[in-house]
């Protein structure tokens, strides 16, 4: 998917929501356990249920390959299922030297070798260039690179600051900038940063952000939107549990989507505020 295509379904669809499909058996509901697939079947069911209210998917590959052979074939059948007008994102955070990352960038980017063909990758680029370079070498593609998270332990480095006063996370987008474009790359920006938002956009004002953290972990997309979005939304706001473990029941899919619904109803709010929309 393009990044033309993207701002397309943006304003086709009036919303920006990514769907995380971080799945755990252990919290699907209890009535489809007893199904070949659990995963692919919980999966489908909530795909099919939102997929006219976001632009893209992003299932965390850990809670794919936990489960072996087994695993890795849910996840096939779930990239399978995704629909073509979304964008297909493998929430990996790949990151070694050069050929390793060539063949990670094959296993999630080459359906004819590997069986999978998503349209972008999250990566850590704390091994440098050669951690994120092949993955811009396919064309079409998205490298995802992680920038601003919100977790814990984020502090730990992301915002260290060199004795000119800049931090670290500026310096790491400031350097990833010159090994893609906005056309193939992303950043990873935790929405519970609210006004480092402002800091962000200094560095990237035309990139897509991908922005996890709205929802059960309590960012506001208000401040996303004030803070983040440019002229053409260049956000993907991504909600998981929220969404998919809306119910525990056999209406579980209906309630994701009564979920999912009011994320796009809000996100419709702010394109037209924004006037990305009429």
């Amino acid at each position: 998917m393009t990044r033309n295509e993207l701002i397309t379904q943006i304003k086709a669809k009036k919303s920006f929501l990514c769907v995380g499909l971080d799945t755990d058996i252990t919290k699907i509901p209890e009535h489809l356990l007893g199904e070949e697939d659990p995963i692919f079947t919980f999966n489908k069911q909530i795909i099919e249920a939102t997929e006219d209210l976001c632009v893209a998917y992003k299932p965390n590959i850990a809670f794919y390959e936990c489960y072996g052979v087994k695993g890795w074939q849910s996840l096939q059948k779930t990239w399978q299922a995704l629909p073509k007008n979304c964008l297909s994102i493998a929430d990996a955070k790949r990151g070694d030297i050069g050929n390793t990352s060539k063949m990670y960038a094959q296993a999630f980017f080459d359906e004819e070798t590997s069986g999978l063909g998503f349209d972008a990758i999250t990566i850590a680029p704390y091994m440098g260039n050669d951690s994120v370079t092949p993955f811009l070498e396919f064309e079409g593609k998205w490298a995802i690179v992680l920038a601003l998270t919100s977790n814990q332990g984020s502090q730990d480095f992301q915002n260290f600051e060199n004795g000119e006063g800049q931090t670290l996370f500026s310096y790491v987008l400031d350097k990833v900038n010159t090994w893609g474009n906005k056309e193939n790359l992303m950043y990873v920006v935790g929405a519970t940063r609210g006004e480092a938002f402002l800091k962000i956009r200094e560095h990237a004002p035309e990139h897509f952000l991908l922005v996890p953290g709205v929802g059960a972990q309590g960012g506001s997309l208000q401040d996303v939107c004030r803070y983040g979005m440019n002229k053409d939304c260049g956000l993907l706001v991504n909600s998981t549990r929220g969404i998919i473990y809306a119910s525990q029941g056999k209406d579980f899919a209906e309630k994701a989507r009564e979920e999912a619904l009011k994320l796009q109803q809000e996100m419709e709010e702010e394109l037209l505020k924004a006037g990305i929309i009429a």
